[in-house]
Formats: structure tokens, C-alpha cells, sequence
């Protein structure tokens, strides 16, 4: 029970995680010295990868409640 509740956790985190490292990867081989405004700096870019994870989430979320309210109407 749980590692269950462990796992569900993990699952809406992780995306938002791998968002930040995407975006410290993008800072560290894309980013530029200067004016660039997301990939000039770290903090910026990273929270910007941070974004992108968490939209990823919250569409993974509301694309199954929206499937399973279609699935309750279909019955």
C-alpha cells in the first residue's frame, strides 16, 4: 500500500523534475553569453524547463479525467 502511494507521487513530480534537468541541459549546451533571454541564464531556463514538465502533468491528468468522464457517459 505503500509503494503504491509512493509511486503516485513520484509519478506527478517527475515530469516537473526532468523538465528543471532538460532545462540545465539546454543552458549548458545551447546557452548563450549575452542577451539570450531563457538560455542565458541558468535559474531562467531551468525554471522554464521546470514549466514545460509540469504543463506535460497537468495535460497527462486532465486528457485521463476527461477520458474517464467519457467512458462513464458511454454507459
Amino acid at each position: 500500500m505503500m509503494i503504491g502511494t509512493f509511486w503516485t507521487k513520484i509519478k506527478y513530480f517527475l515530469p516537473l523534475v526532468l523538465g528543471v534537468v532538460g532545462g540545465y541541459l539546454y543552458y549548458s549546451f545551447v546557452g548563450c553569453n549575452g542577451t539570450c533571454p531563457i538560455s542565458g541564464n541558468l535559474y531562467i531556463s531551468s525554471a522554464y524547463g521546470g514549466l514545460i514538465g509540469a504543463i506535460i502533468t497537468d495535460w497527462k491528468m486532465i486528457f485521463r479525467s476527461l477520458k474517464k468522464d467519457e467512458n462513464n457517459k458511454q454507459i
